[in-house]
């Protein structure tokens, strides 16, 4: 039984460096969508603009979803670094396109308006759910 425990326990220097590439590339994530959107996001939602929240939680959860694919399938922490770079520039390609796709985007969410939110998210979960599955090479 503690052989059992030390070898999975093996696995724990492994688990810190993927994670802490993940948090790091989340908060990359998050600085660079932020900066890239024309509206203040965390300001919104301190406001309790749930158009901002669903629409930002749609983006994180359109990142994340590819990044665990990456690190899924990833035979290193460069491989996986380079395919979370790849689903971050995808995730903020797709707001810009939804951006254009619905116009004024930006300008919707910030007056709350739950329909662009959720149009928004769902773009951002979609393109996310489809970068997933094509990263598993």
């Amino acid at each position: 039984m503690l052989d059992t425990a030390l070898s999975s326990l093996a696995g724990l220097p492994a688990f810190a460096a993927y994670f802490a590439l993940a948090v790091v590339l989340l908060l990359l994530f998050i600085r660079l969508y932020t900066w890239v959107t024309p509206h203040d996001e965390f300001g919104l939602i301190r406001a309790n603009n749930p158009a901002a929240a669903i629409a930002f939680a749609g983006a994180i959860i359109g990142f994340a979803w590819p990044l665990a694919s990456a690190i899924t399938h990833s035979m290193s922490l460069l491989d996986c670094a380079i395919w979370g770079g790849v689903a971050l520039v995808v995730q903020v390609l797709t707001f810009i396109i939804g951006s254009a796709a619905l116009k004024q985007l930006p300008q919707r969410i910030t007056r709350g308006e739950l329909a662009a939110g959720m149009f928004s998210a769902g773009c951002s979960i979609t393109v996310g759910m489809l970068n997933a599955a094509c990263m598993s090479y």
